[in-house]
């Protein structure tokens, strides 16, 4: 039995070392900087001379551990690698983090929405949302509105090069039928498989980065899939057996998982490339392969719901 397809087909032949430009005067953030793709991501950018770049996690100590691994790969990384306490299952910690970038700076120009969690046990968020949505959409989509007047101030600037990017999966094809159950969100959905609801919160990612291309054109929002990569984002489905265990036996078989750094090639890759070949609100395949995705992530009427659904909750809760 051979493998289905090579998840490294890099179409661009995109190499961080040799095509990341020059970053110099650029302010960005990353969530989930700590560890996996999102510290990958933030160790290649940190080589071409960013003003700063945020490295959002849940402790400090986190970030010292990520910094071990970064200092080591650039020695100055240090001056510019500054610690954003962030815990995206909690509006209040988003909105304390957004607010200070906000004061910090007086521009932001690239926003990698990396963070994330993956099929684990059923629960609710500090606010109230399911878990894997509060946590994988609501947080970061939060952080995004908060932060969009810097983004903003910084496209209208000669020559700006400003950019979201919004790390979904291949999994928002598990999705439920109709995508997203905004009458249950609310609650811990427990009659939904993990897997089920991780792929609404992926769908959610696609829907909401298309329309925030919509939105802002003058920003470049694309959401990215990893490909299936080596970290303990999936530890939680082994963890639990059964049924969503041995699909991820399969799934090592039929798409080999890969390293890391293959796996942060195509988010680094729809950050940094050059603007022309990128199709804003397109949700790319690795490395820098234009995918339509499934159904659902190209409903308008699905994105445009998932919008003013998400905005509504956020006002309720005083954000």
């Amino acid at each position: 039995m051979q493998r289905l397809f090579n998840p490294l087909d890099n179409v661009h032949k995109f190499d961080p070392d040799k095509h990341i430009p020059s970053l110099t005067g650029k302010v960005i953030v990353v969530t989930g900087g700590n560890s996996g793709c999102g510290k990958e991501t933030v160790l290649q950018l940190a080589k071409h001379n960013p003003k700063r770049i945020y490295l959002a996690a849940r402790s400090k100590a986190k970030y010292d551990d990520a910094m071990k691994a970064i200092t080591a790969a650039v020695p100055n990384s240090s001056n510019f690698v500054t610690f954003l306490e962030l815990d995206l299952a909690s509006l209040e910690s988003v909105k304390n983090a957004s607010d200070i970038v906000l004061r910090e700076c007086d521009r932001l120009d690239i926003l990698v929405n990396n963070a994330g969690i993956m099929a684990v046990p059923h629960g609710l968020t500090k606010d109230g949302f399911e878990i894997q949505f509060g946590t994988n959409h609501m947080g970061h989509a939060l952080l995004t509105r908060q932060l969009l007047p810097l983004l903003e101030k910084a496209a209208k600037e000669p020559s700006s090069d400003v950019r979201i990017i919004n790390l979904s999966s291949i999994g928002h094809t598990m999705a439920p039928d109709q995508g997203i159950k905004f009458d249950e969100v609310k609650t811990s959905m427990t009659s939904q498989y993990p897997i089920r609801l991780y792929g609404s919160s992926k769908l959610a990612n696609i829907l909401y980065t298309r329309e925030l291309a919509h939105r802002y054109p003058d920003i470049l929002s694309v959401s990215v899939h990893p490909g299936r990569v080596e970290t303990n984002l999936g530890s939680s489905v082994h963890e639990q057996g059964g049924f969503l265990h041995r699909v991820s036996q399969v799934s090592d078989f039929l798409i080999k998982p890969h390293s890391v750094q293959a796996g942060a090639l195509n988010q680094i890759w729809a950050a940094t490339w050059k603007r022309s070949d990128i199709v804003n609100g397109a949700y790319y395949v690795p490395a820098g392969k234009e995918n339509d995705g499934s159904k659902l992530s190209r409903d308008v009427k699905l994105r445009e719901k998932l919008w003013a659904w998400t905005e509504e909750q956020l006002v309720a809760l005083g954000y």
